[in-house]
């Protein structure tokens, strides 16, 4: 994996956040999913890959993840925070012309910020289905591996692998858990004016309604190998976020 210089650019709250880019040319932003960071990207190469053909990738960490910090303070996690930061980033770093995408908890945020008025002009939205993105980041098997984390107690064999991909991150719990309640829902989705791709893993139970979301965005849709935790990672969905992004940039 290519080891990238960590940059900060500042929160509305003052939180200096991390990111690291690659490339030149057309912005292209990237959001990772919830406990890992935006060196996943760079671990599946579709980072390099867009960035062989022309793009400028830029990759940020979400507050709570990677190398931005991790307050277990509530009142760094006010609801939308997430988007809250990924609107400082773009307006921080003078995007004007950029194309976004984003999986898991990434898919999320980036819909969110253009639900909440930015303006990509293309839209990649990875490992989420409809129901998901309709409701927040209560309940669920995430809150309760990371409450058991947070308390000390041991995790229920059944969330094991939930458990050790949160631990992978290395994150507090807490901080984790306070970013799953910034999470609000979006119950009112309606049809996108941007080219948009939604791109599930077939053997992904939890988002298995994602093409009922690409047809209420009226978003193209696509299927790749891999569960909700190996998905972003195969071949198939790089080359998939590759042919979208550059149907609009160099060739």
């Amino acid at each position: 994996m290519i080891e990238l210089p960590v940059h900060r650019f500042r929160a509305r709250d003052g939180l200096e956040l991390a990111y690291r880019e690659l490339g030149e040319g057309t912005p292209v932003v990237l959001l990772h999913g919830f406990t890992s960071s935006g060196e996943a990207w760079l671990r599946s190469g579709l980072a390099e890959q867009l960035a062989e053909r022309g793009f400028r990738v830029l990759l940020a960490d979400f507050r709570g993840h990677g190398a931005s910090p991790q307050p277990d303070d509530p009142a760094c996690y006010p609801p939308d925070v997430l988007v809250d930061d990924g609107l400082a980033f773009a307006e921080q770093l003078g995007l004007t012309e950029y194309a976004l995408g984003g999986y898991s908890l990434g898919a999320r945020v980036a819909l969110r910020m253009v639900v909440r008025g930015a303006r990509p002009s293309r839209i990649l939205l990875g490992g989420q289905g409809l129901a998901a993105m309709q409701r927040g980041g209560g309940g669920g098997p995430l809150h309760r591996v990371l409450t058991a984390l947070a308390e000390g107690r041991t995790v229920d064999p059944a969330d094991a692998q939930t458990a050790h991909w949160i631990g992978r991150l290395g994150a507090d719990p807490r901080a984790l858990l306070l970013v799953l309640h910034s999470v609000v829902p979006m119950r009112e989705l309606a049809a996108l004016n941007i080219p948009a791709l939604v791109v599930v893993g077939s053997e992904d139970e939890g988002h298995a309604d994602g093409e009922p979301l690409a047809r209420l965005l009226t978003a193209e849709f696509a299927a790749v190998p891999g569960n909700h935790y190996g998905a972003s990672a195969a071949p198939e969905f790089t080359a998939a976020a590759v042919r979208f992004f550059a149907d609009e940039g160099p060739q």
